[in-house]
């Protein structure tokens, strides 16, 4: 069966062609051939598209893009011609599109039908950078594609659907929580759960028998506590929002903030809800970008005293939900970084694991170095033989879980 995987994120727009064989409900990640990657970056200004075949090269165009809707048709435009796409839009029988918030109604992949839809769409306020995106994904598919292909929803919230009370509830008024349904959904479920893979395939240890941290670190970032393959805590709560310092989000913040700015700042809620959104993280501390990258080249080559607080508060941050974790969870079999920056920056993972000693976490600083580009579903140890706590990196692969829940919600 040939996947179509849409992946409408916050900053970035990526796609992907599979092939799996075999029945759905059994399917395992070495049944599911990868045969086109794509992502566009940038998708406000000149964006960039990387296409990468199946044999592993690397494509790269660049185009004017505008919005959301514009990066979405130049995917079509892509996998519909067929040079470039290797005739692979012909064959699609199924679309997996990644949906950030399911809300209470969504705690697995869902076909989506109109009613589907106009529930995701409600959402939208829960999660202002992605669900916007990935509905207009879904209209534009549907119109391009037509009712052929069948399009399945798998939803970001699903994997944490198994947090305990004590961890997925706020201390509000039970009655106001019964009613308005405000709780802690955890989002990256879907990365959290390819990189609890990823490190399973990678050591050849059974999930079941394992207890695991990982961190999905990008523009977006999340942490998730896992015992036993299943989410027992994570950083993001009720929205996005909650947790870590990231690329433009602000993370945890005294909720009499928001109050304090409308009454003496005269900011209208809406105002708020973007600064918090867009215009703080990485960006806002430093003044500068919100690309980690950037930051690390500006206190390189300039000293730049705010980029270094702002890499200084990130990882920080990270910390105080590690030591966390490890409580949490009576301690841990392994570190999992994963993501735009914890595949591809061994600086920031050296400094997230500087001080961690007590714990028994040890880097091992040539491993680290070299663990950079991993492939999507293969892994890295970066932590010394001696270390209590190991530590790896794994390259997520979103897109490969995508298609294998697609699959099993049409086979059940």
């Amino acid at each position: 069966m040939r996947i179509l995987v849409v992946n409408c994120g916050s900053s970035s727009l990526k796609f992907s062609v599979h092939d799996i064989c075999g029945s759905g409900g059994n399917v395992e990640a070495s049944d599911c051939q990868t045969l086109l990657n794509g992502k566009i970056t940038r998708v406000w200004g000149k964006a960039e598209c990387v296409l990468i075949d199946c044999q592993g090269l690397a494509h790269t165009f660049s185009r004017a893009i505008s919005d959301d809707s514009a990066a979405i048709q130049w995917m079509c435009d892509f996998l519909q011609d067929a040079e470039q796409s290797y005739g692979y839009w012909e064959g699609i029988e199924v679309v997996g599109h990644r949906i950030v918030h399911g809300g209470e109604a969504f705690t697995q992949a869902v076909r989506i039908n109109d009613d589907v839809l106009q529930q995701i769409e409600q959402m939208n306020d829960l999660a202002p950078l992605h669900n916007a995106s990935g509905v207009t994904g879904i209209r534009m598919l549907q119109h391009v594609l037509g009712d052929a292909p069948p399009m399945v929803a798998v939803f970001d919230t699903s994997f944490h659907a198994t947090l305990p009370e004590q961890a997925r509830n706020y201390a509000l008024p039970w009655e106001l929580v019964l009613k308005t349904g405000i709780r802690r959904y955890g989002f990256h479920g879907i990365a959290h759960a390819s990189l609890a893979e990823g490190y399973a395939k990678f050591t050849e240890q059974p999930l079941q028998q394992v207890r695991l941290i990982t961190l999905q670190l990008g523009n977006g970032c999340s942490m998730a506590a896992i015992a036993q393959g299943q989410s027992v805590e994570t950083s993001m709560g009720f929205t996005p929002l909650e947790g870590l310092v990231m690329g433009t989000r602000a993370g945890n913040v005294d909720p009499a903030v928001v109050g304090y700015l409308m009454k003496h700042h005269a900011m209208s809620f809406g105002e708020i809800e973007q600064l918090l959104n867009e215009q703080s993280g990485l960006l806002g501390v430093s003044g500068r970008s919100s690309d980690m990258q950037v930051l690390l080249e500006s206190v390189t080559k300039e000293q730049d005293r705010r980029a270094q607080l702002a890499i200084d508060m990130f990882c920080y941050r990270i910390r105080q939900y590690l030591g966390g974790y490890l409580a949490v969870l009576h301690g841990a079999n392994a570190v999992v970084f994963g993501g735009g920056i914890g595949e591809n920056s061994p600086e920031i993972r050296s400094k997230v694991c500087a001080g961690m000693a007590w714990c028994g976490l040890h880097l091992n600083s040539v491993r680290n170095e070299q663990a950079i580009n991993v492939r999507p579903g293969d892994g890295a140890k970066i932590s010394s033989d001696d270390s209590a706590i190991a530590a790896y990196v794994v390259g997520t692969a979103e897109g490969t879980l995508i298609a294998r829940e697609a699959v099993r919600c049409l086979e059940q």
